[in-house]
């Protein structure tokens, strides 16, 4: 059985995700091409090394640190899925809160986790006066379908910042 609980600053190691898949086979990928989105052929295989990893812990401990939020799913003790939010509002009159990862172990996909990752990520950023998460997510097909059924569209407002950093990952929001 699945148990879902926020994560602490302590447990967030390496060996925390030694069980964790982070394998994805991409084959096409979302691109906007003269202002209208687009299905192309962008095949490669996501999978994270360790130092992917002890960045995303890095990135997690700063979260935690700044108020932020880590939700995760375990299986017997063992984190199969997690997301993450800051916690500082930008955008104006948008109210965003950023969504800054949801994962969901290779394993485990299908099973409903993510969306119950998601919706828990929607009532915290609620909770803490956003009107809408702001997701830079991975521009892939397979990827784009979950944000849809979660009930995203594109963002009204492009974060600069994500949009540099990521320039193929679509900018998305979700009203809350």
């Amino acid at each position: 059985m699945i148990q879902y609980r926020n994560v602490v600053q302590d447990e967030l190691c390496l060996e925390l995700f030694q069980n964790f898949i982070r394998h994805q086979v991409v084959t096409k990928c979302w691109r906007k091409e003269k202002g209208k989105w687009v299905i192309k052929d962008a095949p490669f295989i996501d999978d994270w090394t360790e130092a992917d990893y002890q960045v995303l812990i890095s990135c997690l401990k700063n979260t935690l640190k700044s108020g932020g939020f880590v939700y995760a799913a375990f299986d017997k003790h063992k984190i199969k899925g997690f997301v993450s939010v800051e916690s500082v509002l930008f955008g104006g009159e948008q109210k965003y809160l950023d969504l800054t990862s949801i994962h969901v172990s290779e394993d485990m996909r299908g099973l409903g986790i993510g969306k119950k990752l998601f919706l828990s990520a929607k009532k915290w950023a609620k909770d803490h006066g956003a009107a809408k998460l702001y997701i830079s997510a991975h521009s892939s097909v397979e990827s784009q379908n979950f944000y849809k059924k979660m009930g995203c569209v594109e963002a009204e407002l492009y974060n600069q910042q994500h949009v540099q950093a990521e320039p193929f990952d679509c900018q998305l929001e979700c009203v809350l």
